[in-house]
């Protein structure tokens, strides 16, 4: 054993190889010394390496953890079954349940405020129009932030559709839109890739090195209308975007 990367192949051929699971709590910093005889600041700077990677997350005096790459395959056809009639789960947990996990939506800000210039110009209404603000973290379990998003819908449309509770909208915001009368009929996403700002990969809990996709999506009612602009920021690692049975061929109907 040389060095801090030595260490850290070390640590994460032992990781990958599932001796330390996820959830699980590697060997204090005193016990992996002990084992490999190296210096605290090598140690440490080993774990750094597996914190940037996100294979790990450190919690301070609750140690380091080995972190989930749990990866959800989010299908295009989630928005359909999301809005079947009965169906209590909205898109996000729609997917998840179908891949057998916990997936949750948790409401972490609601609120009225004048949005954004490009969040007002992509709803298609003057800057100072009053918005719904919503932010909300999709996780599996309790506690595995896999999602952060954003979204913002003209207040009015908004409290038409209650969607200004604080609390989690049964059913989803698309089944919520609907029972209002105001359908979703198209839905357009923009997807990126790029590295994390601090907050959100803090949020996130994963390293600065591990890339986020984000992803907007604009959502249209019948009359061409903006219902929804939705930006979610996930680590690339846990989200898998599928786009199934696109048509290939134009609609030649007269």
């Amino acid at each position: 054993m040389r060095g801090y990367r030595d260490l850290a192949d070390e640590l994460r051929q032992r990781i990958n190889g599932g001796e330390f699971r996820p959830g699980e709590t590697l060997p204090r910093i005193v016990d992996l010394i002990d084992e490999y005889g190296l210096s605290r600041q090598t140690v440490r700077d080993a774990i750094g390496v597996l914190a940037d990677e996100g294979l790990v997350v450190t919690m301070g005096k609750g140690g380091t953890i080995v972190r989930s790459r749990t990866r959800v395959r989010i299908s295009l056809a989630r928005y359909h079954r999301a809005l079947q009639p009965g169906n209590p789960k909205g898109p996000w947990e729609t997917a998840c349940a179908e891949q057998g996990l916990d997936g949750q939506m948790k409401v972490v800000r609601v609120a009225r405020e004048h949005g954004p210039l490009d969040v007002a110009t992509l709803l298609g209404v003057p800057a100072d129009t009053q918005l719904l603000y919503r932010r909300r973290h999709a996780t599996i379990g309790t506690d595995d932030v896999v999602q952060v998003q954003q979204a913002w819908y003209p207040a009015h449309l908004a409290d038409e559709a209650g969607l200004t509770a604080d609390g989690k909208i049964v059913g989803g915001i698309y089944s919520a839109l609907t029972a209002a009368g105001y359908p979703p009929t198209t839905a357009s996403e923009q997807v990126d890739s790029r590295m994390p700002t601090a907050s959100e990969a803090a949020q996130l809990k994963i390293g600065g090195k591990v890339p986020v996709l984000a992803v907007q999506r604009l959502t249209k009612g019948p009359d061409g209308r903006v219902l929804e602009l939705l930006r979610a920021t996930a680590a690339a690692d846990r989200i898998q975007l599928a786009y199934d049975d696109l048509p290939l061929t134009a609609d030649r109907t007269p």
